[in-house]
């Protein structure tokens, strides 16, 4: 009987994605190196497993390195993969963006063949749905690939943090708006000064999407678009908190934003009698997981 519980206990806990399912010979490597290694997607069904931080995926596929209305840059780091309907949204926004007078789109990173943590770099990119998307308004749409690897995009947001350059155009702001207001999209992550600058303008029917632009540290080379998880993918985790929890239901441009420019770029003085905060304790980087910190169908997709 005891045996009979044991096994059972295995096999609830290999059902329930724990560690205990990943092979031994593959749990401690580091998770990285594997998937850093892989030059091609599988050929398994397009899916998604764990978080955008600490997952991978099936089933990528490759946006072309180029198309009529987008390149993909910095192809040497092969991360221009991801899970198709990120590589469809892509697609579908540049063609957005020729509308709006763009010549189209520069894509920066997207994801390695089959996800995971990364070499260099990002920590989250790991599932096949984020994507960079340069500020820089393409020029051309047939740059070489050594112009891909030293054409620099351009910044947005100025030196000390608090306000837009004049390389922020109205057609910026447009693209932001069509990405931002696609259903696949979870939310875009721009630099604070963009946020606050498209809150200048912002009206109340803008909320359902502006909500969606999220105000991050750096972004101001490039927006992050962050897809929601997609259908047939049951294992891929929904962030928490949800963007209308960040919101409280609004379109994000309240008290949290001015916060940026307030107390994060120029913390308040602390008195004598304050004590010095305790450090936050370190956090790994995903550089530093091994695969026994991935969703055990991760040591599966890299020994396809």
């Amino acid at each position: 009987m005891k045996k009979l519980g044991l096994v059972i206990g295995a096999l609830f806990l290999a059902a329930c994605g724990t560690t205990a399912a990943v092979d031994p010979a593959v749990a401690s490597r580091l998770a990285n190196q594997l998937f850093g290694a892989a030059s091609t997607g599988t050929n398994a069904p397009a899916e998604t497993y764990g978080s955008y931080a600490r997952g991978c995926g099936d089933g990528f596929v490759q946006l072309p390195e180029t198309g009529p209305t987008w390149q993909a840059m910095r192809l040497s780091r092969n991360r221009n993969w991801g899970h198709p309907e990120m590589i469809t949204f892509l697609q579908d926004l540049s063609r957005q963006a020729v509308a709006i007078g763009w010549n189209g789109l520069y894509v920066g990173d997207i994801s390695q063949p089959r996800g995971g943590p990364m070499t260099s770099g990002h920590a989250s990119h790991q599932m096949g749905l984020d994507a960079d998307i340069w500020m820089l308004p393409p020029g051309r749409l047939d740059l070489s690939r050594t112009e891909r690897e030293n054409l620099s995009s351009v910044s947005v947001r100025t030196a000390d943090q608090r306000g837009v350059t004049n390389h922020w155009t109205p057609q910026h702001a447009q693209v932001l708006r069509a990405a931002a207001s696609d259903p696949r999209v979870d939310r875009i992550f721009v630099a604070a000064a963009v946020k606050i600058e498209m809150c200048r303008t912002a009206t109340p029917a803008d909320t359902p999407w502006l909500q969606r632009i999220r105000p991050i540290q750096g972004h101001n080379y490039h927006f992050h678009v962050r897809l929601r998880c997609p259908a047939g993918s049951p294992d891929c985790e929904t962030q928490s908190p949800t963007v209308a929890e960040l919101s409280n239901g609004g379109n994000g441009c309240d008290a949290t934003l001015q916060w940026w420019v307030t107390d994060y770029l120029t913390p308040p003085a602390r008195t004598e009698e304050e004590p010095p905060e305790d450090p936050a304790p370190r956090r790994r980087h995903p550089r530093e997981f091994t695969m026994a910190d991935l969703p055990r169908q991760c040591s599966e997709v890299v020994q396809r």
